[in-house]
């Protein structure tokens, strides 16, 4: 897109650099390194230490996009150390890694790669003992990656129920419980498999709330869900009878207890089990927030908690940056909203796109025609939906410039199609991958 305004040009500059700031401060490596010292034999992980010469054997496992650059800083780390170990990625999301072996694999849809590299995941912690430690390294995308289905479903099974998730708008909280729920790995199943030995997980939080049971579907924590709660969400969506009867059989055996419930806490699996969380939401906020008030804007973090439908979270946001221009309330100009979080888009159309592009569309019609407002929106991950972009950035002249070309922006959002929207405008924002995953993070400027 032209902008001829020199005020609008340096906006959409600001809100980009303040949102790789967010980027910068939650990256993996970095994340993992503030976390993990060593000094000495000791192993410091947060508050607890660990004498590293206890332990016979050092195994590395994990699964999420930001994982295997997780696994390179263990590497730094531990640098002689590491018996074996293997990290599923999403694919071309790798890392230089000498000691642990990394899948690349499907995301969000879970492919035969990441079958394959979860069940000998499963296989490499059964061999450790109570001598041994296993360090596991958890970011966003980690369900996905891990798809080892419960005996009795296949693969293909699975891949359809994800599809139906994805498309019906079902939060990632439901998402996962169903993951859950028909999984041999997740939901402290992986936790019974490394029992006796010691287990430590490194997590970067993609959910709402940081949710330990939740992000890449808790495969090291207690699951607070339930066979029936599995269920609910079915009915809630009217997913019954379109599931696959391998899933919906799976479903009645654990309801009715001939399949065991996933692990709770009290069981001794999670005797000897440290999970850590190492980056989230707010912590990218914050060194937004940073950047913004170096930049002259005063600031206002309106949440890092933000979810429900996108095109409401976006009219929202919109709603704010007029108000600021009318009243100057809550804050003055120039100003700064920042939030994040993680919406849903309900699919009802065929278009590709994501959350965050979605986003960027609706938003762009809700402040069209009012002057001086740029928005930014993107994945910290880099990749919004099954696109290459980390989202979009917006500004009131958005929808002129789309007429100009020939583009009816609200017959693009009908279609849920705003990435080729956005790649004609020139407007997607393209990071490649971050090396970390912590939700969405969102930047409104109002001068």
């Amino acid at each position: 897109m032209i902008h001829t305004s020199a005020t609008l040009r340096e906006m959409r500059s600001d809100s980009e650099q303040i949102f790789y700031a967010g980027l910068a401060a939650v990256r993996a490596d970095a994340a993992v390194l503030a976390n993990c010292r060593r000094e000495s034999d000791r192993l410091e992980i947060g508050d607890s230490a660990l004498d590293v010469k206890r332990f016979q054997r050092i195994f590395v496992v994990g699964a999420g996009k930001a994982s295997a650059a997780m696994a390179r800083a263990v590497e730094q780390v531990l640098p002689t150390e590491i018996s074996d170990g293997v990290v599923l990625v999403k694919y071309e999301h790798t890392a230089e890694l000498k000691h642990v072996r990394q899948v690349e694999a499907g995301h969000p849809v879970p492919d035969a790669n990441g079958e394959q590299a979860a069940r000998s995941i499963i296989e490499l912690v059964q061999q450790a003992n109570e001598t041994d430690l296993v360090l596991c390294m958890l970011s966003g995308g980690g369900s996905a990656l891990l798809p080892l289905p419960a005996p009795w479903i296949t693969l293909a099974d699975k891949q359809e129920m994800s599809r139906m998730l994805l498309a019906c708008g079902a939060t990632i909280h439901e998402i996962n419980t169903l993951r859950k729920h028909t999984s041999a790995i997740k939901g402290g199943r992986l936790a019974e498999a490394v029992y006796p030995a010691t287990l430590v997980s490194l997590i970067l939080s993609d959910v709402i709330g940081d949710d330990l049971d939740v992000i890449a579907s808790g495969p090291t924590v207690p699951d607070t869900s339930t066979f029936r709660e599995a269920q609910a969400i079915v009915d809630k969506y009217g997913l019954g009878e379109k599931l696959p009867g391998s899933i919906r059989g799976h479903l009645e055996a654990g309801r009715n207890g001939r399949v065991h419930e996933t692990p709770k806490a009290g069981n001794q699996a999670f005797d000897k089990t440290i999970n850590r969380i190492i980056g989230s939401n707010i912590q990218a906020i914050r060194a937004a927030e940073r950047e913004a008030r170096k930049r002259g804007y005063h600031c206002l973090i309106l949440s890092s908690l933000i979810e429900g439908e996108t095109r409401s979270a976006a009219q929202f946001h919109g709603a704010i940056a007029r108000e600021i221009l009318n009243s100057g309330h809550p804050i003055p100009t120039p100003a700064c909203l920042i939030s994040g979080g993680e919406t849903t888009v309900t699919l009802k159309g065929d278009g590709i796109g994501g959350r965050n592009l979605e986003f960027a569309l609706a938003a762009a019609i809700d402040i069209a025609g009012h002057p001086d407002i740029a928005i930014l929106s993107g994945g910290t991950d880099g990749t919004d939906g099954p696109t290459p972009a980390a989202g979009a950035i917006v500004d009131h002249g958005t929808l002129d410039a789309a007429s100009a070309a020939g583009l009816d922006a609200q017959e693009f959002l009908e279609n849920n199609n705003s990435y080729p929207f956005f790649e004609q405008l020139g407007d997607l924002i393209i990071t490649g991958p971050t090396d970390t995953n912590v939700m969405d993070l969102r930047i409104v400027l109002v001068r």
